[in-house]
């Protein structure tokens, strides 16, 4: 199966992962912790691509990012604000 996706853009979720994490006053190695506690291994260097738009995000690790950030998967879509 080809992925197909606008230029180089991987993910619409890294910039309002970035202003969540930051808003939790958590470093990207912090988050990569938290993460692992929940059995998601995403480490700093790829938690960095997220936030970059350059990493595939999986549904389980959107979920994963909204229960450690305190936020709802329809804010880190975009689709609420």
């Amino acid at each position: 199966m080809k992925l197909i996706t606008e230029g180089d853009t991987k993910n619409i979720i890294g910039p309002r992962l970035k202003t969540a994490r930051q808003k939790n006053k958590l470093t990207q190695q912090q988050l990569s912790i938290k993460l692992e506690t929940m059995a998601i291994y995403i480490d700093r260097a790829s938690i960095s691509k997220i936030e970059l738009q350059k990493r595939i995000v999986t549904d389980y690790e959107l979920f994963a990012f909204s229960q450690l950030l305190n936020v709802s998967v329809h804010w880190l879509l975009g689709i609420e604000n």
